[in-house]
């Protein structure tokens, strides 16, 4: 018997409520490796699959969500790991239309895995978790188009929350100059703890603009937002900078005009770390091992369990969550 946090729906009411419960080993699903699992995180998606109509994500009831998680190989039927080895699993719709991280054993297929990389622990992996690997995966994309240090400030919108801590620790590490943008007066000197060197308030960027260039100002932009704030971002990139699409925080629609990418060859990156290639799930991985300070990493984290985890998707959903929830499913 093991736990694991179940979120079931009763079908006459439509009501939708998560539970600790104990489970058997004969509910799993089918899958080549067994991984006893020691850590999970929460994200967006997590909060989202928590929710009352699971966010449009949750495919059937009873579901464990979690998107990620991190533990160890009990059983594999797949050369690739053996019992002992420790792993990493993050996308792949893991705790969205497969059984998910908050539970204390997983059967996944081996494609899904990443080993875990030499220098982390599987409780510092799911402090980074799919937010910092996706703020990893941000970084490599604006590095890959041209971005280097000294070329200007580096935006990053959302900065308080997962993906935006993340990818602020990693690129005052690696010597930019970071504008981190927050609502929340109150996490400056947070973000200025993880390295940003300026405190861009929300409400300067927040509002349309008809111009559809402003001041080139920044060299880079980590985006987590979207909506009218990346429009007005595009009109300030400097010529030919990148913009890292991440998240859509801030809605999913884009008021903005191609001018940007015709007059000053801005680049939109989209950045998905759910279907991304294993050689680029490992490229990553071994960049958040060098690249992310791991002191700046523990000032982000926020202990959690199984239980803790129906109000936390709630608070995540409205951005009352800072920096990283780190959930011990075996606490």
């Amino acid at each position: 018997m093991f736990n694991a946090l179940v979120v079931e729906k009763d079908e006459e009411s439509g009501q939708v409520t998560a539970s600790v419960k104990q489970l058997s080993e004969d509910v799993l699903p089918n899958g080549e490796v067994t991984v006893a699992v020691e850590y999970s995180t929460v994200n967006y998606k997590d909060g989202l699959c928590l929710s009352p109509n699971g966010g449009g994500l949750v495919r059937k009831y009873p579901h464990v969500p979690g998107i990620d998680f991190a533990g160890t190989v009990e059983a594999s039927s797949d050369d690739r790991y053996k019992p002992g080895d420790k792993v990493v699993l993050t996308g792949w719709r893991v705790g969205e239309a497969h059984w998910g991280g908050y539970s204390q054993k997983a059967n996944v297929l081996a494609d899904w895995l990443v080993p875990l990389p030499e220098g982390l622990t599987t409780r510092q992996a799911m402090a980074v978790g799919t937010a910092g690997f996706t703020a990893m995966l941000a970084v490599m994309a604006l590095e890959d188009h041209g971005l280097q240090p000294g070329q200007g400030p580096v935006l990053v919108t959302g900065a308080a929350g997962g993906v935006g801590s993340v990818a602020t620790a990693i690129l005052a590490n690696l010597g930019y100059e970071v504008a981190a943008v927050t609502g929340r007066p109150e996490t400056g000197d947070y973000l200025k703890s993880l390295g940003a060197a300026t405190i861009v308030p929300r409400e300067e960027l927040n509002e349309t603009t008809k111009r559809p260039l402003e001041s080139e100002t920044w060299a880079g932009c980590v985006d987590a937002v979207g909506g009218a704030m990346l429009a007005r971002v595009l009109g300030q990139m400097k010529y030919g900078a990148s913009v890292a699409a991440v998240g859509l925080a801030g809605g999913a629609a884009l008021p903005a005009t191609v001018i940007p990418f015709l007059l000053r060859g801005v680049n939109l990156l989209g950045i998905d770390s759910v279907m991304q290639p294993y050689e680029n799930r490992v490229r990553a991985w071994k960049r958040i091992a060098t690249d992310l300070p791991m002191d700046k990493l523990e000032a982000m984290v926020q202990p959690a369990t199984l239980g803790d985890l129906p109000q936390l998707g709630a608070d995540i959903l409205k951005g009352k969550v800072k920096g990283r929830v780190v959930v011990d499913v075996n606490a």
